[in-house]
């Protein structure tokens, strides 16, 4: 039998307006960025370059983190991702890649930016919106996607969690001139509990941000907690594929040089995102590869972005040769266009993907049997719903829904143990 939240979904607005791919903002936005890039000070481009060490290591091998950062090594690792992210997204608004994800190729007669707008109207379609949802985007960027989905979704009301200022900042911004109600917080969502109430969401999404994710059962497991039974999750991300060999040196080669250019710190697989949605407690709907306009392909949208950003390059270069620019111009570009060949190669060799998907629910329990007889396996506990004290230690908000200290009678227990 039909739940009452597949029944009653929001009627979707796919539409120019809600689109909105006027030039016209997007030149706007590029000359904001460009501007900021600028006056960029010695100290923070020092930091931008700095910030690329840890792409080199990898949340799975603690030892590295250990040797290369010290003790304190997730903090470090948030320090340099505030840093990288600060200026990178700068760098992209300068393009087509504002939003700093490569789409997956679905129609290959669009540009990137449309490919970009049918995902996320495929997002918006998929999480079946009750009136009125309250959606959780962690990893949200300047808040231009949740413009997006909100948009799509008239009444729907986005919180965005991001670990930069800079960019939560202009998601503010944008969301006051598009009259939004969307909500926006600077949290690193690796500092655990998230700064949120139980049972709360109706569904959440997220787009190539979980490669930065320390332990994805933890953040799932945080997940659950925050959103209501009969929730759904849309997760897009960056996986190594069972093609690469862990082994083969010119596999390593490769992968050493594309995530610096994606910002993925984690290596995760298919698999392992499944085995950790499901340890949380969640039900896998469906996984697979997003690009389905190119057989699981994204290289096509690589290869237009590559294409734009060394036209770019040589421009900016240029202008640098002249004096018009400044000398740190070269500095970003040279290190922004890096590598994006080994990208290209092993998107063909299908080594990796950034464009993997999974669709997920948080069961209801009375409609799903086999998720109910979790509650009394040796898998079930007692989620732990934090105090206020710990919710404001990291990094409540008054914008942000007040968290609620006690769990709500309808959270189905969460599988997997809590650390």
């Amino acid at each position: 039998m039909a739940t009452e939240q597949e029944v009653i979904t929001t009627k979707l607005d796919i539409s120019k307006k809600s689109r909105d791919v006027r030039l016209s903002r997007r030149i706007s936005t590029a000359v904001r960025s460009f501007r900021v890039l600028k006056n960029l000070t010695p100290e923070q481009v020092d930091n931008f370059m700095k910030s690329y060490q840890i792409y080199s290591l990898d949340w799975a091998d603690e030892k590295m983190m250990l040797d290369a950062l010290g003790p304190n090594y997730q903090k470090k690792v948030g320090e340099c991702l505030a840093d990288y992210y600060s200026v990178l997204n700068h760098l992209c608004a300068l393009g087509e890649v504002e939003k700093m994800y490569i789409p997956p190729a679905i129609d290959l007669s669009q540009n990137l930016v449309m490919n970009q707008i049918l995902y996320e109207e495929r997002i918006a379609n998929e999480l079946k919106l009750p009136p009125n949802a309250k959606v959780l985007e962690l990893g949200c960027g300047r808040g231009r996607v949740a413009a997006h989905i909100s948009k799509v979704a008239p009444g729907t009301q986005i919180t965005g969690l991001n670990i930069d200022s800079d960019q939560i900042a202009s998601a503010q911004s944008f969301n006051r001139q598009q009259h939004l109600s969307n909500q926006f917080q600077v949290h690193d969502f690796n500092e655990l509990p998230l700064p949120l109430p139980t049972n709360h969401f109706d569904s959440f999404y997220e787009i190539q941000a979980f490669s930065l994710a320390k332990d994805h059962l933890k953040l799932f497991q945080e997940l659950y907690r925050v959103l209501k039974p009969g929730a759904r999750l849309s997760i897009l991300d960056y996986v190594s594929l069972p093609a690469y060999d862990p082994e083969d040196p010119h596999h390593q080669k490769l992968m050493q040089r594309v995530k610096p250019l994606l910002g993925a710190v984690g290596t995760p697989t298919p698999q392992s995102m499944v085995d950790a949605m499901e340890a949380a407690g969640f039900k896998v709907l469906e996984h697979g590869n997003a690009s389905t306009g190119c057989d699981g392909l994204q290289a096509p949208l690589i290869e237009k972005a590559d294409g734009y950003f060394k036209r770019a390059k040589a421009t900016i270069l240029a202008g640098v040769r002249l004096g018009l620019l400044p000398p740190h111009f070269k500095i970003l570009f040279n290190r922004l266009t890096q590598d994006c060949d080994a990208f290209i190669e092993a998107d063909r060799a299908r080594l990796i993907t950034t464009t993997y998907h999974w669709l997920a629910v948080k069961p209801k329990l009375d409609d799903d049997s086999a998720y109910a007889s979790l509650a009394s396996s040796e898998r079930a506990l007692h989620v732990h719903t934090p105090s206020p004290a710990a919710l404001s230690e990291a990094g409540s908000s008054s914008q942000l829904p007040t968290p609620n200290p006690e769990p709500s009678s309808e959270t189905s227990p969460a599988p997997g143990t809590r650390a």
